[in-house]
């Protein structure tokens, strides 16, 4: 889908600069709205994506990445730390009468230096993975006292 781009005239300055296009507000929609619709025309064509989108959010303790895998057993869900990189990988089985089929879908992302890699905890319940990556001490926020002099 493509949205037509309409001419506007140059309302901030009297002339244009030369050899310069003014950019159109709609462009970054445009763009979006593009990559929806060929993720989404791709799976409507039977061809899955193998990425899944994940959720990441912290708190003054730990950083957290989430992700919805329903339909995943527990036991073909592999996460792995390598170079400052978290990386899930997911395989989905489906059976349909006598013929299986099988997905795999991969995601990494990349993780701060101020996580505690030796601690980084996973858990699967009810179709949502939930890693959680504990901060350094030195990375966590502390109050400081302001002492009246």
């Amino acid at each position: 889908m493509r949205i037509v781009r309409y001419h506007q005239p140059n309302i901030r300055g009297l002339s244009p600069v030369p050899g310069s296009f003014a950019r159109s507000p709609w462009a970054g929609l445009e763009q979006e709205i593009d990559r929806l619709f060929t993720s989404t025309l791709s799976d409507f064509a039977g061809v899955p994506s193998t990425h899944f989108p994940v959720d990441i959010y912290e708190d003054k303790d730990s950083t957290y990445v989430r992700a919805e895998l329903p339909g995943v057993n527990r036991d073909d869900i592999h996460v792995e730390m390598v170079d400052g990189y978290l990386t899930l990988n997911a395989t989905r089985k489906s059976k349909d009468g006598e013929r299986e089929q099988s997905f795999s879908f991969s995601r990494s992302v990349s993780i701060p230096e101020s996580v505690e890699t030796d601690k980084v905890a996973a858990a699967y319940e009810n179709g949502i993975l939930t890693v959680t990556l504990p901060k350094r001490e030195e990375a966590k926020p502390r109050k400081i006292s302001v002492a009246v002099k």
